[in-house]
């Protein structure tokens, strides 16, 4: 029988990995956050938090409101209407209204007066870019990694104006339109933006595309490419999706020397009433994942699904692929019920290389909440993990466990993708030049888009 740890060694496990937890800063590695150059891009402030998608779904099971009012209404209307259904009509026991409560609560304000206007009025004496930082200090986020989609009308003017980029704010380059809606919506805007591009799949037409991936690769210093899956999503597949995906995505992910980021599970507007709060989860088939990876063993996966029930086999996968790399409970998933059972079965599976939160934070504000809550619930397993191997004999040193932690707050997804990087450089070295040469021809005639 294996002996147990003396309470003493247990606490001061503890207290070690309690320390390391809540102290180590974060890489936020998937947000829908923006710079604070972009503008009202970035949200921020109680109205938002009180908006956000997640609460407004919430709201609608208890508002008498039709949709149509509720929308028809301004964004400070809509925040009390849910402060009032929410959070005092009844008691705000969700993850999602617990969240607004710990944020304010980490901002030092005081809920038990239940006073929205004096909670707005606060957030107004605020410039963006001093709140951004002070958000990122209390909540310990270092760097946070942005959605970025060249398709986004808005966001895409910004980049094309260009700006000072804020150091902490890496990109991401968004491409679901591009693989899931190609003839109707992706097609013709890279015709339109200067892209020999034609509905029919030709070698000319996945040339343009990856010409397109590397302008912007190159224009947002994109860190990894993604896209949101639904869950009938099958590979090998002759559809749009999986062709682009065979000669145009994951080619130019080898290039570049970058991971490309599937998030799985999503059927879109099951309630359209609902608008972006009417997305439902679906079963994704774990399989075509993993032909998709084993077909591609020299790129780089990163994966996070939504249902419940897709984890466990995406761990064993993980087990089977050192180029997949699991990250985040994302969205549905990120209940604390859930993060634990999570983030338990990836470490007895997997061990640290794992990339166990993110914050999928569209609200900057919520990196407060979703931080705090998830550092408990690692600190809480870690804690079990390190006695289990205190009383093995194996006596884990404060130096370790610092360690362990900055693998699973960031170290461990960076050093996945620079394994790609650095595999792809022994690739190209031999002929750096040459390409050095064609990517300079092909910048001086590169269209804007």
């Amino acid at each position: 029988m294996t002996p147990k740890v003396p309470q003493k060694r247990r606490a001061a496990i503890a207290a070690q990995v309690e320390k390391a937890v809540l102290t180590t800063p974060v890489y936020d590695i998937h947000t829908h956050l923006y710079d604070p150059a972009f503008g009202e891009l970035l949200l921020w402030g109680i109205d938002d938090l009180l908006v956000y998608h997640y609460l407004v779904a919430e709201g609608f099971r208890q508002f008498d409101l039709t949709y149509e009012q509720f929308w028809a209404m301004p964004k400070s209307q809509q925040a009390d209407a849910i402060w009032n259904a929410l959070f005092i009509e009844h008691s705000p026991i969700s993850e999602a209204c617990r969240g607004v409560l710990t944020t304010l609560n980490r901002l030092s304000l005081d809920v038990r007066k239940r006073d929205l206007p004096a909670l707005r009025k606060w957030f107004a004496k605020w410039k963006v870019a001093d709140y951004t930082t002070h958000v990122m200090d209390v909540a310990g986020v270092n760097r946070i990694c942005m959605t970025n989609s060249p398709f986004d009308d808005v966001e895409r003017v910004v980049w094309e104006r260009g700006f000072k980029r804020d150091e902490r704010f890496t990109a991401a380059l968004r491409i679901d339109p591009l693989l899931l809606s190609w003839n109707d919506t992706a097609a013709p805007r890279l015709r339109d933006w200067g892209y020999d591009v034609t509905p029919e799949l030709s070698e000319k037409t996945a040339s343009e595309v990856r010409r397109f991936l590397a302008d912007w690769t190159r224009r947002i210093n994109a860190q990894y490419l993604m896209v949101s899956l639904p869950p009938d999503f099958t590979y090998p597949g002759d559809n749009a999706c999986a062709r682009l995906m065979e000669t145009a995505v994951l080619p130019h992910c080898r290039e570049f020397g970058l991971p490309f980021a599937m998030m799985p599970g999503v059927k879109r507007a099951v309630n359209p009433l609902l608008k972006l709060a009417g997305d439902g989860v679906g079963l994704c088939d774990t399989a075509s994942y993993e032909s998709l990876i084993a077909a591609h063993p020299d790129n780089q996966f990163l994966i996070t699904a939504l249902a419940r029930e897709n984890q466990y086999s995406l761990c064993v996968a993980a087990r089977k692929f050192r180029n997949l790399h699991l990250f985040g409970c994302w969205w549905f998933t990120n209940i604390p019920f859930l993060i634990e059972e999570m983030t338990r079965m990836r470490l007895e599976l997997i061990g640290l290389s794992v990339t166990p939160q993110h914050s999928d934070a569209r609200v900057l504000d919520q990196i407060l909440y979703k931080w705090e809550h998830s550092r408990r619930i690692i600190a809480r397993v870690l804690v079990e993990k390190y006695a289990d191997l205190t009383a093995t004999g194996w006596e884990p040193t404060n130096a370790e466990i610092q360690r362990d932690v900055q693998d699973l707050f960031g170290g461990a997804f960076e050093c996945f993708c620079s394994r790609q990087s650095a595999r792809e450089a022994q690739t190209i070295r031999p002929t750096v030049a040459a390409k050095k040469g064609n990517r300079d021809q092909r910048s001086r005639t590169t269209p804007k888009t």
